[in-house]
């Protein structure tokens, strides 16, 4: 099973792919640095130097509408920031 759920695709993030070959992940609660590292080595061919990673806590949400107000909670979420060799890139546009 994999680990990485989806890359971030962000006008932040994609600046910072640009400019210092950083590129983000969301990523499975459970995945470690070294699995992240691996399964990003093996998916896109490159060689990652680092990961760093950060887990955004789940908040609470509320809205209204016409019905009334309804309350519910956004889901906690793993990132992953993998950085890569100066030689290596991750073309995350071909496949759209």
């Amino acid at each position: 099973m994999s680990v990485i759920i989806k890359p971030i695709i962000s006008e932040k993030r994609t600046a910072e792919a640009e400019k210092f070959n950083r590129y983000g992940f969301l990523v499975e609660r459970s995945a470690t640095k070294t699995q992240i590292k691996h399964e990003v080595e093996t998916i896109y061919g490159v060689k990652v130097v680092r990961v760093n990673t950060m887990v955004q806590r789940g908040k609470d949400a509320s809205r209204y509408t016409k019905a009334g107000m309804i309350q519910g909670s956004k889901s906690t979420l793993k990132k992953a920031t993998v950085f890569l060799s100066k030689d290596d890139t991750i073309d995350l546009y071909s496949n759209i």
